[in-house]
């Protein structure tokens, strides 16, 4: 099928058009694509869950909120600094130790630093030197590219720098979607924890009205993240994949095309606002197969 189309419309108007591309992975086959499937892109935060990983193997003793974040991209809302702190606190380290760049002078306030800490944490637990864990050669790093092609159960097409400094990883849409799959069947060790942190707080692991934390809190069981230049991944409780991308980058697009594919009108339809906080428009999918 061809991508799903997304378009912002003002006054009735179309005045701009993002495709994405989708597809749905069931027990490792492709069930169904909208686009390209084999699309290689870079997991970027929606890897997260995947890096939390070790520190849930390695620190049984966590709260749900200490690994929520984590998995999170959050927007440095109290309850999001509060729980980064206190994953800092267990590992005895401070914001100087964080590898992340300072957000409004702030690394605890980097939408990345939840990840951060956690690696922090699985460096103290596993007695690996801390400082550089953010670089390729750091033993976790490398343990984190083993980990996203077992869970995966495909190669990594190539690695990168991430925005935050730390290593990303390229795949394929359709292997995306694999391993989200797997992670909400709880095939992976540590998954188990990983998604019930995630599901029981979708708030920490985003933020109210962004793609990932509305599909958790509209399905019951459903482990969802976001990355950076358009790109969501969900998994379902019936062990179910999707990843979806955003060609152009645009991350306004994700919800409303996760929205149509996971049948979640609120979502399908996200509403353009101006700086003054009023209603201008819609952004919605404007063309897509009638089945859905």
């Amino acid at each position: 099928m061809d991508p799903i189309s997304v378009a912002v419309e003002r006054e009735g108007l179309v005045e701009a058009k993002h495709r994405v591309h989708a597809v749905r992975v069931r027990d490792g086959d492709v069930v169904e694509a909208w686009g390209d499937p084999e699309l290689v892109t870079f997991m970027r935060s929606a890897a997260k869950p995947f890096q939390a990983l070790p520190l849930a193997r390695a620190r049984v003793d966590l709260s749900e909120e200490e690994l929520a974040i984590a998995c999170a991209s959050h927007g440095a809302a109290p309850e999001q600094v509060a729980a980064v702190e206190a994953l800092l606190a267990r590992s005895g380290s401070s914001e100087d130790d964080l590898e992340c760049g300072p957000e409004n002078g702030s690394r605890v306030r980097h939408n990345c630093s939840g990840k951060h800490a956690g690696m922090l944490c699985t460096c103290a637990a596993r007695g690996w030197e801390r400082q550089g864990y953010r670089l390729p050669g750091h033993p976790l790093q490398q343990e984190l590219l083993a980990l996203v092609e077992e869970a995966t159960e495909s190669a990594v097409e190539g690695t990168a720098i991430d925005g935050c400094g730390v290593v990303t990883f390229a795949l394929t849409l359709a292997a995306m979607a694999n391993g989200f799959s797997r992670l909400a069947k709880v095939e992976v060790a540590g998954g188990r924890e990983v998604v019930g942190a995630m599901t029981g707080h979708p708030e920490l692991v985003e933020g109210k009205g962004r793609a990932a934390t509305e599909v958790m809190r509209a399905l019951p069981g459903a482990v969802a993240k976001g990355g950076a230049e358009g790109l969501l991944c969900v998994g379902l409780p019936d062990g179910t994949g999707y990843a979806l991308k955003v060609e152009d980058g645009a991350s306004r697009a994700t919800g409303p095309a996760a929205g149509l594919l996971l049948g979640l009108p609120a979502l399908a339809e996200t509403a353009l606002e101006n700086s003054r906080g009023e209603e201008v428009g819609k952004i919605r999918p404007s063309a897509f197969p009638p089945e859905l």
